[in-house]
């Protein structure tokens, strides 16, 4: 059995899925096997709940006669057909990358794009060596345009997600301290991520690039093709313009005010505007799919409670992200608490960093700064400083912040978005 072989198949089942609890009827089931967990040994099962096949990678639960598929490994078999399905394509497939924003920028491209085209997008944050090939496999005869979030976290994995994609467009949002530990410190960042320029020219495909960062410009100077914005003499210039704490822009004098908070947005809007300008759309409805853009992610999201509002930011945190989120919650009108999670993944950086935005939160005008976990527990001798959110939560039943805003930014791994519920 290989990719090719089984493709016909494919063709035929209704979604491709890796959890048994989504089967449906006519999916296609890949049962992933790890140290704790063995999928197949659930394959009969997910036969009997109407999937028209499993993939499995133990020959022992091989059934044919039931269309239960061996490989030697269910990865590379998804893989394989997620490649050979992109292979089948005549759509454009946008790649997108970035240390900060990626998914906020796909989410807000997506919703520009759909406002005349039929778009299939990364769902959620399944943007790796897994998520990259399910969404490639999702996308249907109907479908004008994908837009295929990458994420990673060390050197090659980008390349890997490019051969797999294959894009036609890329953007790199930004370059920051992410992930130091995974790709070596900041040089290590940089040369992973423009991993997709280097596919992008390899292919002669387009690179969407903003003029005013100065890595993306150095990275494609002289390169064609490429859509510009960022610049005086970009393809496309935006100005930026705020309202209530939340963050917009304006085109040929006409405005879109988003309902993003934080200055670091303007760029993420402009990458998705300068697409949707690309691909043929009127301004109006770039503004439409803008102002009706609703995070909902745990990315600058803002949400009322109680006459306090809450800017919640806790799905992903790095020095970089974090640094710009302080700067922008500064701005608001009114009293102001912090309170910030540890940053992940920062390697030997990590007291270094931690205590340099520390140190800048200290520097701003907060009213209160809160630090949970070990890595700011290290550096914060001042500061209110918990373990962890459980033990702050302990704290908050019984305490009450009186500021009238609350900044909540962490790692995804600190899960700081539970002690809402008890901030009064």
């Amino acid at each position: 059995m290989n990719a090719i072989s089984f493709y016909p198949v494919f063709l035929k089942c209704a979604k491709v899925t890796i959890d048994t609890r989504n089967i449906e009827q006519n999916d296609v089931f890949f049962a992933f096997s790890g140290s704790t967990f063995n999928a197949a040994k659930l394959a009969e099962n997910a036969i009997d709940k109407g999937a028209l096949a499993v993939i499995v990678e133990q020959k022992e639960f091989e059934n044919e006669k039931r269309n239960i598929f061996y490989v030697p490994s269910t990865l590379k078999f998804l893989q394989d057909l997620a490649k050979h399905h992109r292979n089948q394509l005549e759509i454009p497939v946008i790649g997108l990358t970035g240390s900060n924003g990626k998914t906020t920028t796909k989410e807000i491209i997506h919703a520009v794009l759909s406002q005349k085209y039929n778009v299939q997008y990364t769902f959620g944050n399944l943007n790796n060596h897994i998520g990259v090939p399910l969404t490639l496999l999702s996308i249907k005869p109907e479908h004008e345009i994908a837009v295929i979030e990458m994420g990673a976290n060390h050197q090659k994995e980008i390349e890997l997600l490019c051969d797999l994609a294959q894009p036609n467009y890329g953007y790199i949002t930004n370059f920051g301290k992410a992930h130091l530990e995974g790709f070596g410190g900041f040089e290590g960042v940089i040369k992973g991520k423009s991993e997709l320029y280097d596919y992008l020219e390899n292919q002669s495909q387009t690179i969407l690039v903003n003029e005013n960062d100065p890595i993306q410009l150095e990275k494609t100077e002289g390169y064609q093709p490429k859509i510009t914005f960022g610049a005086e003499t970009s393809d496309y210039q935006f100005q930026q313009v705020s309202k209530d704490n939340s963050v917009g822009l304006i085109y040929g004098g006409n405005q879109a005010i988003s309902k993003l908070t934080g200055n670091y947005n303007f760029t993420n809007l402009c990458a998705a505007a300068s697409l949707g300008l690309h691909f043929d759309l009127h301004f109006d409805q770039i503004k439409n799919a803008i102002e009706n853009y609703l995070p909902t992610n745990m990315r600058s999201q803002v949400v009322e409670k109680n006459g306090k509002i809450f800017v919640l930011d806790t799905y992903n945190a790095n020095p970089s992200s974090m640094s710009e989120s302080l700067k922008n919650f500064n701005n608001f009108n009114g009293s102001k608490t912090i309170i910030i999670g540890d940053m992940l993944e920062l390697g030997e950086e990590s007291e270094t960093e931690h205590q340099a935005i520390l140190d800048l939160a200290r520097s701003l005008n907060f009213d209160e700064i809160i630090t949970v976990g070990n890595e700011f527990k290290n550096v914060n001798q001042l500061s209110k400083s918990y373990q962890d959110a459980k033990e702050l939560s302990e704290y908050l039943k019984i305490n009450t912040i009186e500021s009238k805003n609350i900044l909540l930014k962490a790692s995804r791994g600190v899960a700081l978005e539970q002690i809402l519920e008890f901030i009064g």
